[in-house]
């Protein structure tokens, strides 16, 4: 093992974290490989020993948030915040547009106490319901979703992840721990202010979008997917899928062509057909009755009493964070063969990822578009764990489980409240208590939990550990207090949140929360100032990221289903960036003195 020199050691440490920081603003890797591999440098070069690495595994920070990851999944199982709105769909049927309001607070108030990105899961598909009823662009909606979910998150300590990261960190430096309301006051005042504000410049600065399935216009509903043998002698053969004029002037798009049980979508321009050839090809019902009559190509086995059992739809699904896609190339995961479908499409970050989609493997927020029977459909947005953005998942949920799973949430917040124990403990029996009684199974328990998210925070938490061992935190403080002695409290407090609010832009703000608190405390025992003013700024600025759709999760979710561009997120996340800091700002003093 190489072993930096101890002078050296709090460079080296900033130098490694200066890369990854670059690794995750070019998105080249997933965010918990990018963090993953930068804990493998610093332990390779001697910069993080083992015993550091392996204490950010008694940060319970990590627990609380898996079992609140699974408290919010047996709410979605029983159905318990579907449920909720149903009301506001029957509003919308009757073009009542109040109801996107009320529908923003009840998305605020949710993500109060419950993970926000699977309340925004719940709540795509149904904005998207509702904005169809109202007649109005979804890209309306979408953004306004995703940031009431950002401002309810503020309210309470277990509204988001990165709540309760600052707080762990917070603690393991010698900090009291917050309470569960402790920042509900400034989070409530953030919250209306800035869901007031949202409301308005949505009404004057978003765009009127198409969805990637709205392109494709109405007539998809009406056709249907067939399977054809190319017979022998057939005048097909020889000749290119693009050349051949009967499926031109009849409206036929070729989706496939099956040759020895193996797909040639991935070269359908320059493949020459052979006798044999399965084409799988989408058109009218009118035309899978004319080609009946053709010489040159033999319906499936399955014959016509099937053709209408295939109804071709088109439906856009949004790649979940825990998705089985994610990482892996299409070809390689052989749906075509598994589910009957096809990929039409790849969306990420507004565009068309191109024509060889094959090769695309998924990230999370990725919007595809896929084309199949409905049935084949659900099933591997089932299983695949994809959200049907085209209507509401239809799935048996266990409703009457649904007060139980609401009791077990609100009996962990007001114990939480109460500090009658810890809350990773009281959160880890509420776990238990909605697995015993049947609010979800353990499979759903598992699939709840984001994974990913849990590498991450390990991962940084063991990063922090390097920063503060190392004197790269000191570094930094020692380097900046001079610049801050002269200036008032209320400048160094600015400073610290821009900071932050700047890094989480450009870097998940889990990552940036870890690193950023301890900088914060010591910077604030530095100037000889209260650390917990700095700690709330850096536990609201870490979590109110508006301006980029990769600076939070819920960003991400939102920004293929609603058609947006960079910029559309820029438009109106500029002006909500500085209204949260303004707010934070001016009232963290009055209500944590330095």
């Amino acid at each position: 093992m190489f072993q930096a020199a101890a002078p050296l050691a709090p460079y080296a440490v900033l130098g490694v974290i200066a890369i990854m920081l670059v690794f995750f603003t070019t998105e080249k890797f997933p965010p918990e490989v990018v963090a993953l591999g930068g804990v493998g440098v610093l332990l390779a070069t001697g910069l993080l020993d083992a015993d550091s690495m392996l204490s950010s595994f008694a940060n319970d920070a990590p627990v609380t948030i898996a079992a609140m990851f699974i408290l919010s999944g047996a709410l979605v199982r029983t159905g318990f915040l579907a449920n909720l709105t149903s009301r506001f769909q029957r509003a919308a049927e009757k073009g009542n547009r109040g109801v996107f309001s009320w529908l923003m607070g009840l998305t605020a108030t949710a993500s109060a106490f419950v993970n926000n990105t699977p309340v925004v899961m719940v709540m795509i598909p149904i904005v998207m319901g509702i904005a169809a009823k109202l007649k109005m662009a979804p890209s309306r909606m979408l953004i306004p979703l995703s940031y009431a979910a950002i401002l309810g998150g503020t309210c309470t300590l277990i509204g988001t992840s990165t709540n309760l990261l600052v707080n762990g960190v917070a603690v393991a430096n010698g900090m009291e721990p917050f309470g569960m309301f402790e920042i509900t006051a400034l989070g409530l005042t953030l919250t209306l202010v800035g869901g007031a504000a949202m409301l308005v410049m949505a009404h004057f600065l978003l765009p009127d979008r198409m969805t990637l399935a709205g392109m494709l216009g109405e007539r998809k509903s009406q056709r249907f997917l067939t399977d054809a043998l190319l017979n022998p002698g057939s005048p097909f053969i020889g000749k290119r899928v693009g050349e051949i004029e009967t499926f031109r002037k009849r409206d036929i798009r070729v989706v496939d062509v099956v040759r020895n049980e193996r797909s040639q979508r991935h070269r359908l321009d320059t493949l020459v057909l052979e006798p044999r050839d399965r084409i799988v090809f989408e058109s009218s019902m009118a035309e899978v009755l004319s080609l009946r009559s053709e010489a040159s190509v033999q319906l499936a086995p399955e014959g016509l009493s099937e053709v209408g059992q295939r109804e071709a739809v088109v439906v856009e699904a949004l790649v979940a964070p825990n998705s089985s896609l994610i990482g892996t190339e299409l070809r390689h995961q052989r749906l075509r063969r598994r589910y009957a479908i096809y990929i039409l499409a790849v969306h990420r970050h507004g565009e068309n990822l191109g024509r060889q989609i094959g090769e695309i493997a998924p990230k999370a927020g990725d919007t595809l578009l896929i084309e199949g029977a409905a049935d084949d459909v659900k099933r591997l947005s089932e299983e695949m764990n994809l959200l049907n953005l085209t209507e509401p998942a239809e799935r048996g949920y266990r409703r009457n489980k649904a007060p139980l799973a609401f009791a077990v949430l609100a009996g962990v917040v007001l114990l939480g409240a109460l500090n009658v124990m810890p809350l990773s403990a009281l959160a880890v029996i509420g776990v238990g208590v909605v697995l015993f009684t049947g609010c979800l199974d353990a499979d759903d328990a598992f699939r709840a939990i984001d994974g990913r998210i849990l590498v991450l925070i390990f991962s940084m938490l063991a990063v922090g550990a390097a920063l503060e061992k190392s004197g790269a935190a000191a570094l930094i403080v020692n380097g900046v207090a001079p610049w801050l002695s002269g200036l008032p409290p209320i400048a160094a407090l600015l400073a610290v949140y821009l900071m932050t609010s700047i890094m989480t832009e450009l870097v998940t703000n889990n990552a940036v929360a870890i690193v950023m608190t301890p900088i914060a405390i010591g910077l604030a025992h530095q100037l000889g100032y209260d650390p917990r003013p700095f700690v709330v700024a850096v536990m609201f600025s870490a979590s109110a990221s508006f301006a980029t759709p990769i600076g939070y999760q819920t960003n991400t979710l939102v920004y293929g289903p609603g058609g947006y561009r960079f910029t559309d997120f820029m438009k109106i996340g500029i002006p909500m960036n500085l209204i949260a800091a303004a707010i934070t700002v001016t009232l963290v003093p009055m209500l944590w003195p330095f």
